[in-house]
């Protein structure tokens, strides 16, 4: 594959040098790899002719900040690509699995659909079969753990978060992609139920089959997505606000602090 890679290398010289070495890795997996500098482009329609001037086949941005803004609306404008986002330790009870190969069917019949999993490799021998997995499966993608500020950037980016989790307390990724105004599909678990409302917050599925109705549904329903944005916003602000929490962590040390005479 002939590919852009972008990076901001001149004012940055660890971004750099980390450039250099993930353009080493691709070359040495067999890909035609072409390295700029971010700040050498001042739109992206400037990218979007370089890219079709050099003949490549896709793009990819070291930093999502700087170069990741000049890769939207490119090749695929943000109405025909949905990227659905899986965010989860890699260890068996995230079931990161899950969804793998119910969602490569739907993505061979639209192949402007994809799955991309992040998260950090929490058992090894399990992560080797997600890798192995994804690997050979058309449509999925795995991405190592990323800072928290560029996982909000990708989940902003993102069409809707996934969770496929078999044993949930209260998920944060849940919560944050409300709070950020991403849609949300989850397993439909005790502890994803007691946060999302089906058809209201979010929407939750039984199987892998029954992901792929409702991610088609959502997909072709704009007002459900919009209804789902706005009461899942509404209720991490109502429920859980950072606000509340900080004063209830407040009221708590006061209470503690406080005499047995008081």
């Amino acid at each position: 594959m002939r590919l852009l890679f972008l990076a901001v290398l001149r004012r940055h010289t660890g971004n750099a040098v980390t450039a250099q070495r993930v353009r080493d890795h691709l070359e040495a997996a067999g890909h035609v790899c072409i390295l700029k500098d971010a700040f050498d482009f001042e739109s992206p329609s400037e990218i979007s002719n370089f890219i079709k001037a050099e003949n490549l086949e896709a793009a990819v941005a070291l930093h999502l900040y700087r170069g990741g803004r000049l890769l939207q609306e490119i090749n695929q404008s943000a109405d025909n690509l949905h990227v659905f986002l899986l965010i989860c330790g890699l260890r068996q009870v995230k079931d990161p699995l899950y969804l793998v190969d119910a969602f490569s069917e739907w993505h061979q019949e639209e192949p402007n659909i994809y799955m991309v999993i992040v998260g950090p490799e929490v058992d090894p021998v399990f992560t080797r079969e997600v890798k192995a997995k994804v690997k050979r499966t058309p449509g999925v993608r795995l991405i190592r753990e990323m800072a928290q500020e560029d996982l909000h950037a990708v989940m902003k980016n993102c069409f809707a978060l996934v969770n496929s989790s078999v044993s949930e307390g209260m998920s944060a990724a849940i919560l944050e992609a409300m709070d950020l105004e991403v849609p949300v599909l989850a397993r439909n678990i005790p502890g994803n139920s007691a946060v999302v409302k089906h058809e209201v917050t979010g929407l939750l599925f039984s199987d892998p089959q029954e992901f792929v109705q409702l991610a088609k549904r959502l997909v072709s329903d704009p007002a459900l997505e919009k209804t789902i944005v706005a009461n899942g916003r509404e209720y991490v602000r109502k429920y859980h606000s950072w606000q509340e929490e900080r004063q209830t962590y407040r009221q708590l040390v006061r209470t503690l602090e406080r005499s047995p005479e008081d």
